[in-house]
């Protein structure tokens, strides 16, 4: 029997990349509103009760009220905001990195979805501290570069607009009071006592990322190296949507559209013995947002992970 699925704010972007995901789907019935409807409550509340499985692709608040329509107990919520990434009752929507969320996801009734920078961070950084590489109290730094799709329909319009100022041509640093939403998430998923410095920027290019957390070596616990990382990660990531590799990069560059349209996420180590580069590479709105939610989905309804994602 086809599973009933909802997207309320398939008119985003995240929503649409959902959408185009499913449509072609056997094994899914797509609920759909008309254009009239999608704003409408009764409507939308309607459809959420009726879906076996129900996305939420909306800003923060409205997700909140949107779980509040749920009035069954069969219906699944996934949300892509972040309204409830750091919520205990909850179960975070990134298999890869620990075993027991692996576990929980397929029984899941509330599954929140990874933020984009956060996912990488969080991909480079839980592994190192669950094996004791470096500890919880390490201060750390992240860098990280997005394509402007990140921004949603409005900042899309605006670098897309062809008589746009110059200063969009050029890569443009921003969350500078460091105060970005994704932080309390790269906290508490990881278990840092401290929140990193976070160095978030948005470049003229549709959609991709490279997200880097550099390292001393003195900061490594038990003359801990760059061999004892890579051990880790070759040997946790070896799935078909996150993969350890030993290098990333073309002829010494790596470019953070490499894995733009792709669902998967490219995870490598460089630097030297003193100085240590983590980096995760992979498509915002991919495994950093769309296709997340789909692998979740796909969980659930006992479908393959890969289903309806390009690897």
């Amino acid at each position: 029997m086809k599973k009933k699925i909802f997207i309320d704010g398939k008119a985003g972007t995240t929503g649409l990349r959902i959408y185009e995901r499913l449509s072609e789907r056997e094994d899914i019935e797509l609920i759909t509103l008309k254009e009239e409807d999608r704003k409408n409550t009764d409507c939308r509340k309607a459809a959420i009760n009726c879906a076996d499985v129900a996305f939420l692709c909306l800003p923060d608040a409205a997700a909140i009220e949107a779980v509040g329509l749920v009035e069954n107990d069969n219906t699944v919520i996934i949300d892509t905001s972040t309204a409830h990434r750091t919520n205990a009752d909850w179960t975070y929507g990134f298999p890869e990195i620990d075993e027991k969320l692996a576990n929980a996801i397929p029984n899941a009734k509330r599954v929140a979805v990874p933020g984009c920078h956060a996912s990488g961070f969080i991909a480079l950084v839980k592994p190192l501290i669950d094996a004791g590489i470096i500890g919880k109290e390490t201060l750390l730094t992240c860098h990280s570069i997005t394509g402007y799709s990140g921004g949603g329909k409005q900042m899309i319009a605006e670098y897309e607009d062809y008589e746009v100022d110059a200063l969009y041509c050029a890569p443009r640093q921003y969350a500078l009071g460091q105060t970005h939403k994704h932080l309390k998430e790269m906290k508490a998923v990881t278990g840092l006592e401290n929140e990193p410095i976070f160095c978030p920027i948005v470049s003229d290019f549709y959609s991709g990322m490279v997200v880097t957390v550099p390292l001393f070596a003195s900061q490594l616990n038990d003359g801990k190296t760059a061999e004892d990382i890579k051990k880790v990660y070759a040997a946790k990531y070896v799935g078909e949507l996150v993969k350890y590799s030993p290098s990333i990069d073309e002829n010494g560059m790596i470019s953070a559209a490499g894995m733009s349209l792709s669902d998967a996420m490219q995870v490598t180590v460089a630097g030297n013995d003193d100085r240590i580069l983590l980096i995760a590479r992979y498509d915002n709105l991919g495994k950093g947002a769309s296709g997340a939610a789909v692998q979740c989905l796909n969980l659930i309804i006992g479908a393959n992970q890969t289903d309806g994602l390009e690897i």
